[in-house]
């Protein structure tokens, strides 16, 4: 499963994980050490502190579906983790425009979060983002009805 960036701008790894280990889920401090070593250890730049939520429900709504949410920004984009305990459910993403193992991402996850089943995506993203800047610039003059250097009326 170990995924290279062809000609896309990004990668996007998506996992789905059930059967968790419901303490590691619900361990606010847990999920927020795991965010904030997690980038280094797939080779990305964490440029903020993590952030974790405790989310209560209210009344109205079951209480199992309580849970924590946390992300942390890094230079490449950014990484998210929602966890519901009651449901030992976690969904986590990797979003970078640079080329990570995707394989190692996982087993990171997996080894956390105490996953026994799993559901993976990987997306390309960016397919039509602009490798070359001379494009970018002809067609915002061509918006703005003027012309690029060279270009015939």
């Amino acid at each position: 499963m170990n995924h290279r960036i062809r000609r896309a701008l990004g990668l996007h790894l998506t996992v789905d994980g059930y059967g968790c280990d419901r303490d590691s889920l619900a361990d606010l401090e847990g999920v927020s050490g795991f965010l904030q070593d997690f980038p280094a250890r797939i080779g990305m730049t964490r440029i903020m502190d993590p952030h974790v939520q405790e989310y209560i429900p209210p009344p109205h709504r079951p209480p199992e579906e309580w849970g924590l949410s946390g992300f942390v920004l890094i230079a490449e984009s950014h990484i998210s983790v929602h966890n519901f305990p009651d449901h030992e459910y976690v969904s986590a993403d990797i979003f970078s425009c640079q080329v990570f193992d995707t394989s190692k991402a996982l087993a990171t996850i997996v080894a956390h979060f105490g996953v026994r089943q799993h559901e993976v995506h990987i997306l390309d993203r960016g397919l039509e983002f602009p490798r070359s800047l001379q494009p970018v610039v002809a067609h915002l003059l061509r918006e703005r009805g003027q012309r690029a250097p060279g270009e015939r009326r």
